[in-house]
């Protein structure tokens, strides 16, 4: 189950964060997935992620697209409706220059409504028992996953270029997807070499790691001193979700 992309009849976007390489060692394969909508799911589709043992969907949608179009259900699928925009806010985050989505991205950071969701995917990565899996998901797997997954994969201590590739890899998946010839790791592998990551609509990831940066120092402290973990609790997510490589 190590690849990159999860093959689905109803998800063009659906893919392991499994095998970055940070500084707290590799992101496990098979834990942690994102995803698009999940409202056309196939038996097949709903069997495939019955044998991964994705246990908890965790959906960023808001309630009116919920209503539309909602998930499809899969043996053993504990469903958590987990809007991530809310009421907008004023906020006064470091200069990202003209980087207008980093902006956005910055606003949500740092939304006081937005926060209490971060910090409910966090719990559930926390409580997820070692055997099972998780997924977190959008409509198009862009936006709000695409913050949701930079958030996790800088907590467990992936720098900002292969966050930013895992977040553009979006934009490369939907030419595949349409035609249901999903690449495989090693075309995957070419995709990213090519890309200049923090370059373009790239840069907008900056607006969750620069920001945290500069205004807690590193994700260990904007995880405890604003979303109210505590040591204990971060220890156990990197043990959870990063192994060393021997």
């Amino acid at each position: 189950m190590q690849e990159r992309i999860v093959a689905l009849d109803g998800s063009m976007n659906f893919r392991d964060l499994g095998g970055y390489q940070g500084t707290n060692g590799m992101v496990k394969w098979g834990k942690i997935y994102r995803a698009d909508g999940l409202s056309s799911l196939s038996e097949a589709d709903k069997a495939e992620l019955a044998k991964r043992k994705v246990t908890v969907d965790i959906d960023l949608r808001s309630d009116y697209e919920m209503q539309m179009s909602p998930d499809k259900k899969w043996p053993g699928q504990d469903y958590l409706p987990l809007p991530l925009y809310g009421p907008k806010e004023l906020s006064n985050g470091p200069e990202l220059g003209d980087n207008y989505l980093g902006r956005i991205y910055q606003n949500t950071l740092l939304s006081s409504y937005s926060q209490g969701i971060f910090k409910q995917v966090i719990q559930e990565l926390i409580n997820l028992p070692d055997d099972q899996a998780l997924v977190f998901h959008c409509s198009a797997g862009k936006d709000r996953t695409g913050m949701t997954a930079a958030l996790i994969l800088m907590a467990l201590g992936i720098d900002d270029d292969q966050i930013s590739k895992d977040y553009l890899l979006t934009n490369e998946l939907y030419f595949y997807g349409l035609s249901k010839k999903f690449p495989t790791n090693d075309q995957v592998a070419k995709i990213v070499d090519q890309m200049n990551s923090l370059k373009g609509e790239g840069a907008a990831i900056l607006g969750i790691t620069h920001t945290i940066r500069e205004m807690w120092g590193s994700f260990a402290n904007f995880m405890t001193e604003q979303l109210g973990f505590s040591q204990e609790d971060y220890k156990t997510l990197l043990k959870k979700y990063t192994k060393k490589q021997s």
